[in-house]
């Protein structure tokens, strides 16, 4: 009978450290997006929740990483999140985008709302090259 609860227990406290661990991976802060995409020509839109300009690119942003899916990388930064990230590029404005041709050079960069066919016309021009 002493065998049967001691390895009872030892069951539990393994799986109460397995529960553990899982909920405090699920709780770690994810690391910030690497950008720009390495050997991709990529798009990296920087802002927040509370802005509403950055709210009006969220669809923008969606069609555009449709439409250049594996060919040019969108991504989304949300600066209060990784606040270092947009502090090292120097965002002084959101939303910010910035362009990076394939090799990770910085092209172009724009502050403010930016239409799609404004967003497609450098990814192709980038492409382009």
């Amino acid at each position: 009978m002493a065998g049967k609860i001691a390895r009872f227990a030892l069951a539990a406290l393994l799986l109460a450290l397995v529960a553990s661990a899982a909920l405090a991976a699920s709780t770690l802060p994810k690391p910030a997006p690497a950008v720009p995409v390495k050997g991709m020509v990529t798009m990296v839109d920087l802002g927040a929740g509370y802005c509403v300009p950055c709210r009006m690119m969220e669809p923008v942003l969606k069609e555009a990483e449709r439409e250049y899916r594996g060919r040019a990388a969108v991504v989304f930064v949300d600066v209060t999140k990784y606040a270092s990230l947009a502090t090292s590029l120097g965002i002084r404005a959101i939303p910010t985008q910035i362009f990076f041709d394939k090799n990770g050079k910085e092209i172009s960069r724009h502050e403010g709302f930016l239409d799609k066919k404004s967003i497609s016309a450098q990814l192709d021009k980038l492409l382009a090259r």
